[in-house]
Order: structure tokens, then C-alpha cells, then sequence
């Protein structure tokens, strides 16, 4: 992601408003005391890492009585527009949530501000619980670029995008969950007919570039995800799969299955306008299921996108320790708590992508399902990472590009220039 992840995020933005809130759960303290664990990380208190993780805060109070943890409260674009200038001072927390990918985490390694935890994963088994295509955004080589080298951060759970759907619209409009490409035109068709948009869309941040990036990997294959986010040949805008996906899309708006107005619709807005029943399907993150499983009031459910072997999706977001981190030992046994089989059952009941829990412990029916779902698509290794991640800086210039084709104020091959010249100014240059 997203920073595309951006994603679960939203809801936490939206109500810190930029500002930081100390949570109850700590007590202040001296950031300096070694009895206070500083804390940062921008779930949303209702999602699955929302509510695991404040049991993680539980749990490593019983078992450090002396410790008291400072909890702060921080929103997804927050930390991604400050993390380099924030610990690169005083002010650094001792463990964070953070963003994964060579333009994020990757980024910040290849800066010297975040610590190489290796030996501290070999240590404590991660290496043996964070295995595949979860764990590729877990190392980072010299130049920042992922899936070798030295472990900067830990994900304790994974994520994967999905369409999202309401049973209701669906059967009232005597339309069939989409198996192939041509039934989900098909049924955007039907929809569109009746008066209803078929998708929610949020241009103003993450959610547009990613139906962009999805209907590309519904044209492409491993090697085309490798050198594309790997850097292990050339990526070409203008190829089969690119010219595709932005063409697709501007005939998406041009038909109206994408309105206009959703150029300026930020990704909390997306995803409560579905939540509300205004519209049918959403494409976006496992990091959703939670909250929708809490608040929908309508029959819900999901399927991968029609067609695609390669989804969008990843490892989660990195537990990451700042090299600036003035208590490193108290955040590793934070890390070791979420990775325990309580927090990680709790995880997978409460709608997350467990990667340590046990099977049987899962009793909830759609929980079973993403899960089961994340398994099939990381079994035939299908990850695709995010459209964001190869170039620093690119997540500004995806967004903007994507509202001008939601807006028809460029053409296909006008963004498809664009993207191009953003990625070869962005990506990493070997050390």
C-alpha cells in the first residue's frame, strides 16, 4: 500500500485531525524514562488491528507492571508525510506502525532511521513466523529496495484487496457475483441502467489509483510485478497491461460506471458511502473488513476481482523501531505480543489476515472466508504489492494523475507519460 494503505487509516485521520491524542491506555511520563514504552500506530479503534493491538497494550502492561505506555494516536498521512523529519529528532517513539514498500520503509532504512533488527528477529523466531510473500517487505537491501537484506520491520498480519459487495443491491437488481471480466462489465452495465454507480470511488487519495493498478494486474504476470516493483527488468507505461488499465478506466467514467465527482472523494468518504448502501461494490483492503463487520447494517459480503491471478496486496503494515528509539528492548517484547497466538486468534475473529493464528480458532463465517481467500492467493504467489511503492514520491503523482482521468482532463496516454517520467525520476538508485 499505500501508502496506499492508506487505507485504515482514514478513520483514524479523520478523527485525529491532525493532531496527536494521548491515549488513556498509557500515562505520560518522560519520553526519556526507561519504564515508558512510547507507542505510535493509525488503526482505527474499531478495526481488527485496531482492537488487537490495544489488547497487545494490555497484555504488555500485565507482563511489564513497571512500564507504563504511551500511547499516541496518529493518522496514516500523518506519519507519512513527517516520519523522516520526526525521527530524525527527540520526538521519536520507541516502536511505529509504518508504512511497507521501497518508497516508505525502504526509504527510511536506506536514511539510517530505522534500526536493523536481524538479530532480533532470528532471535526471537519472526524469520520462521513471517515466511513468503509477507516477509518481502520485511528486509531491505542498501539502496532501500525490499525482499533482501537486513530486517528493518516485522508485519504481524497481511492484507490483500477485494470487492467488497451489497447482497441487498445485488439481488434487487437480479444481479449474479461476477466470475469473469465480462460478467462484472455486465453487471456495471445493469446497475448503471437502474441508476446506481456500481463502485465507490475515492480520487483524492488512495482508492482510484488501486482499481487503476488492479485492472493492470488483470493483464499481467510475476515478471511484470517484479520489474515493476523489484526493479528486475523495465517497466514500460505504455505496455499491454498499463495502456489497458487507464483506458479501461477513462471508459469507466465516460460510461458514468465511475462519476466524475469522485475526483475530490477522499478514501474514509469511499468506503462510509458504502457502508451507507450508496452504492453496490467497493474495491479496496482487507483493513475495512473490521469495521464493516461492526457497522454495515446490510447483507455483505466479498469476492477477489474476476479474471486476476495477481491481487492487490501485501504483508502488513511493519512494526518498525527507530534507530533514535531510547527503549529498543521493551519495544521488541511489544512486537513479540502480537505475535502471539491470543492476539493473533483475536486478529482473525475481529477480521483481520492473521499470519500465526490457528485455523480452528477462527469461528466467525466471512472472517474464515478472507482468510482462506489471502491463503489461495498467497499460495499461487499472487501479492502485487501496491502502485505506489517503487518511487519516492509517487503516491502524489498516481493520485493526481488518476483524478485526471476521473475528471477527463488528459487522455490515457497523457497519464501514462506522466506515471512514466514519475517512476524513472522516483526509483532508487543502486548504492
Amino acid at each position: 500500500m499505500l501508502t496506499a494503505r492508506r487505507r485504515t487509516a482514514a478513520a483514524v485521520a479523520a478523527a485525529v485531525a491532525g493532531s496527536l491524542l494521548l491515549a488513556s491506555c498509557g500515562g505520560s511520563g518522560d519520553d526519556s524514562d526507561p519504564n515508558t514504552l512510547k507507542l505510535w500506530h493509525y488503526e482505527a479503534p474499531n478495526s481488527a488491528m485496531g482492537v488487537a493491538w490495544n489488547e497487545a497494550i494490555k497484555e504488555f502492561k500485565k507482563q511489564h507492571p513497571g512500564v507504563k505506555v504511551k500511547f499516541e494516536e496518529k493518522g496514516f498521512e500523518q506519519i507519512q508525510k513527517t516520519a523522516p523529519m520526526v525521527l530524525n529528532s527527540d520526538d521519536a517513539p520507541d516502536v511505529m506502525e509504518y508504512n511497507k514498500g521501497n518508497a516508505t520503509a525502504g526509504a527510511l532504512s536506506k536514511q539510517g532511521l530505522l534500526t536493523d533488527m536481524t538479530a532480533e528477529v532470528t532471535k526471537r523466531g519472526w524469520d520462521k513466523q513471517v515466511t513468503g510473500g509477507v516477509r518481502t517487505t520485511s528486509q531491505y537491501d542498501t539502496s532501500g529496495v525490499m525482499g533482501s537484506g537486513k530486517w528493518y520491520g516485522v508485519p504481524n498480519y497481511a492484507e490483500y484487496e477485494m470487492v467488497y459487495y451489497n447482497k441487498e443491491l445485488f439481488t434487487k437488481y437480479h444481479v449474479k457475483v461476477p466470475q469473469t471480466v465480462d460478467d462484472l462489465t455486465a453487471a456495471m452495465g445493469t446497475f448503471k441502467k437502474n441508476g446506481v454507480a456500481p463502485f465507490s470511488v475515492g480520487g483524492a487519495e488512495y482508492v482510484a489509483q488501486q482499481y487503476l493498478y488492479q485492472l493492470a494486474l488483470s493483464k499481467a504476470d510475476r515478471a511484470w510485478v517484479d520489474s515493476y516493483q523489484l526493479y528486475k527488468g523495465k517497466t514500460n507505461f505504455h505496455d499491454a497491461a498499463w495502456t489497458y488499465a487507464a483506458t479501461t478506466f477513462a471508459d469507466w467514467v465516460t460510461k458514468g460506471y465511475v462519476p466524475k465527482s469522485s475526483s475530490s472523494v477522499k478514501a474514509e468518504d469511499a468506503g462510509t458511502a458504502f457502508m451507507q448502501g450508496k452504492y453496490p461494490m467497493f474495491f479496496s483492503g482487507s483493513w475495512w473488513f473490521g469495521r464493516f463487520e461492526s457497522e454495515v447494517k446490510f447483507d455483505w459480503d466479498t469476492f477477489l476481482w474476476p479474471g486476476a491471478d495477481l491481487t492487490t496486496g501485501s504483508g502488513g503494515n511493519l512494526w518498525v523501531v527507530p534507530q533514535g528509539a531510547k527503549n529498543k528492548k521493551l519495544a521488541y517484547d511489544f512486537i513479540a505480543i502480537t505475535m502471539t497466538k491470543k492476539i493473533q486468534n483475536l486478529l482473525g475473529n475481529k477480521g483481520g489476515v492473521p499470519i500465526a493464528a490457528d485455523a480452528s480458532a477462527i469461528t466467525d463465517p466471512r472472517a474464515k472466508k478472507l482468510i482462506e481467500n489471502f491463503n489461495a492467493i498467497s499460495g499461487r504467489n499472487g501479492l502485487a504489492y501496491y502502485p505506489d511503492w517503487p518511487a519516492t514520491g509517487f503516491y502524489d503523482v498516481l493520485t493526481s494523475q488518476v483524478q485526471k482521468l476521473i475528471t477527463s482532463s488528459a487522455k490515457p496516454d497523457e497519464v501514462l507519460d506522466a506515471l512514466q517520467k514519475a517512476y524513472d525520476d522516483g526509483v532508487p538508485k543502486k548504492s
